[in-house]
């Protein structure tokens, strides 16, 4: 079996300094925000494996749909002997690329979470033991190094993650991505598609409330990591529809006026009633936007796939 490598190239306390530096930012300002990356604790992960189940949440299936029925069609169209994968997590939909690429030589996984990346590569070389899995501690949007190994590389975006980042966040995103990859080398990313806004709304709040957990599990982090006195039930869960952005929102607003205390940053944050903490942006797309700001950062869109319903695409794009 080959080897599992992990390199590490985040400081051991920089998850910690980004919260901090997150919630001093984001709850100072007018209006409050938050990133959405704070969500995914241990609880929070449950949390949206949870929703990815629940009848109205489609992305994560219908991308799945797609994977399942084009990895052959990617693996023809690349000839990739490197997958990189940002935010793998549990690497469980990049499987199915990873078992059609046949000549795959090495995979590396980026992700935050060194337990998640252990965990996902061991799983995989049980399977595919003669993979050469090389994970990094990293946050995509800081920047890092991909290791030396063998082209052509095709680094996958999955999830419809690339809309949680605003438009000028995506730009810089993607001008990054351009630059880790070489002249032919490919880029799989995945888009959640512009729909009805009843639909939309249904999948980011669940008539169960699992949606809603995940929102307010951001309080239970800050009130954990930073000794905060937020009480997630003095916030209602919301979830709105942009339409002239084309994302949805979602947010927390307080139910009351309250102040609450942060201790580790020495922070008083007062909310009046109804004022809101806006905690994801999930932008949509068409397929002519994405072409279009594939295109500004250095890529072609050569393929363009979605499931039978029309909900999600995947999109392969060739660095220029």
């Amino acid at each position: 079996m080959s080897p599992l490598t992990v390199t590490r190239t985040l400081p051991a306390d920089a998850t910690t300094a980004a919260l901090r530096a997150d919630v001093a930012h984001g709850l100072t300002r007018t209006p409050k925000q938050l990133p959405p990356k704070w969500f995914y604790d241990a609880r929070g992960s449950e949390l949206f494996d949870e929703i990815t189940t629940l009848p109205d949440y489609y992305p994560t299936r219908a991308e799945r749909e797609i994977l399942i029925s084009r990895s052959a069609d990617i693996a023809t169209a690349t000839g990739a002997r490197t997958l990189v994968e940002l935010g793998s997590g549990s690497s469980d939909k990049t499987r199915h690329l990873i078992a059609a690429l046949t000549g795959l030589h090495t995979y590396v996984p980026v992700d935050v979470s060194e337990t998640a990346l252990t965990a996902a590569g061991e799983a995989l070389l049980t399977l595919h033991p003669d993979l050469t899995v090389h994970a990094l501690v990293a946050d995509f949007q800081q920047g890092f190094a991909l290791p030396g190994t063998p082209g052509p590389r095709l680094l996958a975006f999955l999830g419809g993650t690339i809309g949680n980042l605003l438009p000028e966040e995506r730009a810089a995103f993607l001008r990054s991505v351009r630059d880790l990859l070489a002249p032919g080398d490919a880029l799989l990313l995945g888009t959640d598609l512009v729909k009805p806004e009843p639909t939309l709304i249904a999948a980011y709040d669940d008539a169960r409330g699992v949606t809603a957990d995940f929102n307010k599990n951001v309080l239970n982090v800050i009130n954990r990591e930073l000794g905060a006195d937020f009480d997630p039930a003095d916030f209602h869960h919301v979830a709105l529809w942009n339409a002239e952005r084309e994302w949805i929102e979602m947010r927390l607003r307080a139910r009351k006026e309250l102040t609450v205390k942060i201790p580790a940053l020495d922070l008083a944050v007062p909310f009046a009633e109804g004022e809101e903490i806006r905690t994801e942006i999930s932008a949509k797309f068409r397929q002519e936007g994405v072409r279009e700001e594939l295109g500004v950062a250095g890529f072609e869109l050569s393929r363009w796939w979605t499931d039978e319903a029309g909900r999600f695409a995947l999109s392969l794009a060739v660095r220029a």
